[in-house]
């Protein structure tokens, strides 16, 4: 693996290619991330600058520079290990200023946000001069809506992450050409048995591309009711209810959403209004604790299936073990790790939830 570093021009100014351990881990609804540990080197460190840049030929990502830690040891010597995120972790750099209520296609509120916050907002100092949005035209994208959600003060990055995570879908920041950074949501392509257009990606000890797999199924977390209470005291306090539940089968969770309001900008919204607010808090809730069904393992992907080829982070693949469990799975994120043993490079597979096995 050989890193360039970019200035903030994005101009390369070194080259790193001798380090003694590196992982960079590209993810589907997260920001990505990496560590380089390496013996200290002097000339190296005037161009390993916080806020410079990574650049990586086997990912689409870039990485951020954002910490250096340095160790001496009287026998081993001084070593350097870097870390930062990807490119996604500048939303983590604002915040939704002041109260704001956002519902209808999810793209369009990403766009909203978006602009409002680094593209055009009123606060000239917030705008990222070389920050763009890229529109998605896949009906995976464009079908997705969102109800009414209120946010005051939440962190951007914190709002984007959880949309994407409830749709399963994927969101990034990539450098064009023009060194603009392009901001997008996508969607994987289906590679599973349940589907007949795409070639299919299987991963099991069959075609031997399983080195090693977890199986777990568990009902520990599951709530399918919850009572959501919005603002007010007492008996008077507003409350909704979301979800379904009989019997044994009923588990309830208590969801407290006093931080959304019936005033904005002044004004009063209408009971409608807030109380599809607080079913919206309370989907978002449910949704945080689900029945599921778990494959996890590491998979050989240098051979048989060929990452970047015939398959990428968001793709649904199909997944087995060697006890006759199967089912699909998200590639949820891709790890690079090389150290003195070799390169590894492998998939993560996402959760399963049992309605989409």
């Amino acid at each position: 693996m050989e890193l360039l570093v970019l200035n903030t021009a994005f101009e390369s100014v070194a080259v790193i290619d001798a380090f003694e351990s590196c992982i960079w881990t590209d993810r589907l609804y997260e920001c990505g991330d990496f560590e380089i540990y390496m013996s200290m080197n002097d000339e190296l460190l005037n161009y390993i600058v916080q806020d410079y840049y990574l650049w990586n030929a086997e990912s689409q990502h870039l990485m951020i520079i954002e910490q250096l830690s340095i160790e001496t040891d009287t026998e081993d010597g001084a070593h350097l290990t870097v870390t930062g995120r990807s490119l996604e972790s500048i939303l983590d750099r604002r915040i939704i200023w002041g109260q704001k209520t956002y519902s209808g296609n999810l793209q369009n509120v990403i766009k909203t946000m978006l602009n409002e916050t680094i593209i055009a907002p009123s606060i000239s100092d917030r705008k990222i001069d070389n920050f763009k949005f890229q529109e998605s035209n896949d009906e995976g994208i464009t079908s997705l809506t969102i109800e009414e959600a209120q946010y005051t003060g939440d962190n951007l990055y914190d709002i984007i992450q959880v949309l994407c995570e409830q749709n399963k879908i994927g969101f990034k920041i990539v450098l064009d050409d023009d060194n603009q950074f392009v901001f997008s949501i996508y969607t994987g392509v289906d590679r599973s048995y349940e589907q007949d257009i795409n070639p299919y990606v299987i991963f099991s000890p069959g075609f031997e591309n399983i080195i090693n797999s977890s199986y777990l199924e568990s009902n520990k977390s599951l709530k399918n009711i919850t009572l959501v209470a919005g603002e007010g005291e007492g008996s008077a306090r507003k409350t909704v209810t979301v979800g379904s539940g009989a019997g044994l089968s009923r588990r309830e969770l208590f969801t407290d959403a006093r931080d959304l309001s019936t005033t904005v900008d002044g004004g009063t919204i209408s009971d409608a209004t807030y109380n599809a607010q607080l079913q919206q808090r309370g989907k978002e809730k449910l949704a945080e604790n689900i029945s599921t069904i778990a494959f996890e393992g590491k998979a050989e992907t240098t051979r048989m299936f060929k990452y970047g080829e015939d398959f990428f982070i968001g793709d649904i693949v199909q997944i087995e073990n060697e006890y006759g469990h199967e089912g699909r799975a998200y590639i949820s994120e891709f790890i690079i790790s090389q150290d003195r043993d070799g390169t590894s490079l492998y998939p993560t597979f996402s959760t399963i939830q049992k309605e989409e096995v």
